[in-house]
């Protein structure tokens, strides 16, 4: 190795480059097609051939390239989008670094056609790779600019060696041009394969055009089950939209998650944490959401410039903007109650793990009455009794008196609705006609039958008004009789000095001793008895990482989850007409209803064309 420093050739430092901005066709179809969208087309046509690895074409009716620029473009860091430093500071365009062209041309044949609006000639500029000279010629074209680009990695072979099958580049191709067809439904957008129309998605001007393109981006499962999400924070200038699935339309795999931030397709820790965060109370575990949303905020709060390929950004306030989106998306999941227009299709779920036992058995527990709210005061005992229980091995809650203190007598009794009166309207999860095998609650709504697990149901409807009386209690905290030591690094020193209030809120009270060391002299009353050393370092860890953590919160809820589960009624309990019916009406009143706390659907309905389908009836 020559120890001389010298200067790189063009050639070499645009393909150093393009090792950064082109991976693959994917690659190049993103930043031609953010080009095309930065030049204001509203009309794009990519034609692909062996998966872009042979030509790359792409068409727009943008506002079009000067002749004198055309060689420019080609150039590094030639770009129209930014000029000072201040502009970068605020970028609103996709495209701004000025390397796409450069690299693409640097590694490939690449053939720039373009006319500028106004203008009575197009014109045409090649390159062949190697000393990148432009040669510039008039063409014949309209309004707009084509790129196409052939050959790809043809004068760097390891390059290519790394390229998967046919098959696979494209469905990687293909997943860009359906991302950016997400980000602007105003656009239209042509995708052809091998001469063969994959994509032709009209531009989408309207609400119901927009949820049309997103089912045939997304399937239109997926937009069937899913709820709107329309959020606007003004004091922070912060806007969220678009899509979320409803808990039972999870996926196996995270391959149903877009999320653009000022109409960039990204993908942030900060966000996904945020949303996991959001449905962790109705997924079922080893599942993932599905989503399409839209961040909208002022361009000088967000930092695009982290990655040449712009997929990661940085939020100057990630706190804020953590905290808004699990606001965002955990109210509207919470605020999904059953009603007879949107109604969770029977399917069946295919978990990565084994699902926890329920244990069902004979329980002589009643029920709750309706609409009773569980007693506050109870709370904070039951609680730390589970704790300790739980923390000694030992199984909670076995039998009626250790729940009883959550549980009144019998739901009053309600008079089924009698023949006469089925025209006056119907609740959503209608009445209850019968009780199937002592775990099923069969009823009658207008659209069919519902199938209601009771187990489940009265399992999330325990659970919430145990959460409730806990918040409204606030969390209460007790002084250990020794305080605990524990070395930490001075990084998370740091992070619980700027974060004592936060840390106080959560029940912490905490002491830095030395560069190195923090002392715990008071926690929460329900975590007494487990491991708090080490919970708190995973809060540490979540702080310095998200700007803020749920950790205690969800221990909290996984406590008093168990205890809803106990304190549920179980199977084979035999219940009457009105016990069922004061079920049904809870849940009617219960956020999260749905689903219960381990994330099992809690009813289904059949509707009467399904039921006749069934018979054969009306074929």
């Amino acid at each position: 190795m020559s120890s001389r420093i010298q200067l790189l050739s063009p050639r070499l430092a645009n393909q150093i480059a393009a090792g950064e901005v082109v991976e693959r066709p994917a690659s190049v179809v993103k930043e031609l097609l953010e080009n095309s969208i930065d030049a204001g087309a509203m009309r794009l046509e990519i034609d692909v051939e062996q998966a872009g690895i042979k030509l790359i074409r792409i068409r727009d009716d943008g506002a079009g390239i000067e002749k004198d620029d055309l060689s420019l473009a080609l150039s590094r860091h030639a770009t129209s989008k930014i000029y000072e430093l201040e502009d970068l500071e605020a970028v609103n365009s996709l495209g701004f670094r000025g390397e796409a062209l450069a690299s693409i041309s640097s590694v490939s044949r690449l053939t720039l056609t373009s006319r500028r609006e106004g203008s009575d000639q197009a014109w045409q500029v090649q390159t062949q790779g190697r000393d990148m000279v432009a040669e510039l010629a008039p063409a014949a074209h309209p309004q707009g600019t084509t790129v196409e680009m052939r050959d790809l990695f043809f004068n760097t072979p390891a390059r290519r060696k790394f390229l998967k099958t046919e098959n696979t580049e494209f469905k990687h191709l293909e997943e860009v041009v359906k991302r950016l067809a997400l980000s602007r439904f105003d656009v239209a957008f042509t995708l052809k394969h091998n001469s063969r129309v994959i994509h032709q998605l009209r531009p989408a001007d309207s609400q119901v055009e927009a949820e049309r393109r997103v089912a045939s981006v997304c399937g239109p499962a997926f937009i069937e089950q899913s709820l709107r999400v329309d959020v606007n924070a003004e004091a922070s200038g912060l806007r969220l939209s678009g899509w979320i699935g409803l808990p039972t339309f999870s996926r196996s795999q995270a391959d149903l998650q877009y999320f653009f931030v000022n109409g960039r397709m990204i993908r942030d820790k900060i966000v996904t944490h945020a949303v996991r965060q959001a449905y962790a109370d109705v997924l079922y575990h080893g599942r993932h959401p599905a989503y399409v949303l839209y961040l909208d905020l002022d361009p000088a709060l967000v930092d695009v410039n982290v990655h040449p390929t712009k997929h990661e950004v940085r939020f100057r306030e990630s706190r804020l903007v953590h905290d808004f989106i699990f606001r965002s998306i955990h109210r509207v999941i919470g605020d999904v109650r059953p009603d007879n227009t949107s109604v969770p299709a029977a399917q069946t779920l295919q978990p990565t793990t084994q699902p926890q036992e329920m244990n069902y058995q004979q329980h002589n527990m009643p029920l709750q009455p309706a609409r009773e709210s569980v007693p506050a005061g109870a709370v904070r005992e039951q609680v730390a009794a589970y704790g300790q229980l739980h923390s000694e091995g030992a199984r909670p809650f076995v039998g009626d008196t250790s729940t009883r203190s959550f549980s009144g007598g019998v739901t009053p009794s309600r008079q089924v609705m009698p023949a006469a009166e089925a025209d006056e309207q119907v609740p959503p999860l209608g009445f209850a006609v019968a009780q199937l095998h002592g775990i099923y609650i069969l009823s009658q709504n207008q659209e069919g039958l519902i199938l209601v697990d009771m187990h489940a149901a009265h399992e999330r409807i325990v659970y919430e008004r145990l959460k409730l009386a806990y918040e409204q209690e606030g969390v209460r905290s007790q002084p250990l009789l020794v305080p605990v030591s524990m070395a930490v690094s001075s990084r998370e020193a740091d992070a619980a000095e700027e974060n004592e209030a936060l840390f106080q809120q959560l029940g912490f009270e905490l002491a830095r001793v030395s560069e190195e060391s923090l002392v715990i002299r008071q926690v929460p009353v329900t975590l007494a008895k487990a491991n708090v050393e080490q919970l708190l370092r995973d809060v540490l860890s979540d702080v310095l990482m998200y700007g803020n953590s749920r950790r205690i919160e969800e221990h909290t809820n996984e406590l008093l989850g168990t205890m809803a589960c106990h304190g549920a009624v179980r199977a084979n309990r035999q219940l009457t007409i009105p016990e069922m019916n004061g079920l049904l009406r809870d849940m009617e009143a219960t956020e999260r209803s749905g689903q219960c706390n381990h994330g099992r659907p809690t009813w289904t309905q059949l509707s009467l064309s399904e039921l006749d389908k069934l018979f054969m009836r009306g074929q």
